[in-house]
């Protein structure tokens, strides 16, 4: 029903930026909240933050809170994390997420929908 794709993922030095893009089709709607997850190798998936689908409120998880944040364009049917001060610790898989509500959640359950990831690489 709806279909993302991230991009924007690579190898960074430690302290750099990656701007992170998800890009929505099908039955999108601007009114769900948007959520960007993410994995590292044999972890369990973590919450980094999210968005309510106006735009005008977003939570952060401590971890990448000052560091991580979270955009929307919702005519362009897109949602994007910008990372900054990028740690070796963020290194993973990152995932962007759409839940069928206007308010967001940290839990990865309440999310319908989910993008293939992108590979974050961060070098010390």
């Amino acid at each position: 029903q709806v279909q993302l794709v991230e991009s924007g993922g690579g190898l960074v030095q430690a302290g750099g930026s990656l701007r992170l893009s998800c890009a929505a089709s099908g039955r999108t709607s601007s009114s769900y909240a948007m959520g960007w997850f993410r994995q590292a190798s044999g972890k369990e998936r973590e919450f980094v933050g999210a968005v309510t689908g106006s735009g005008g409120y977003t939570d952060y998880a401590d971890s990448v809170k000052g560091r991580f944040t979270i955009s929307r364009d919702n005519a362009k049917n897109t949602v994007y994390l910008q990372m900054n001060r990028l740690k070796p610790e963020d290194t993973a898989v990152y995932y962007c997420a759409a839940r069928s509500s206007g308010s967001y959640s940290e839990n990865s359950y309440d999310y319908n929908y989910w993008g293939q990831g992108t590979q974050v690489t961060v070098s010390s």
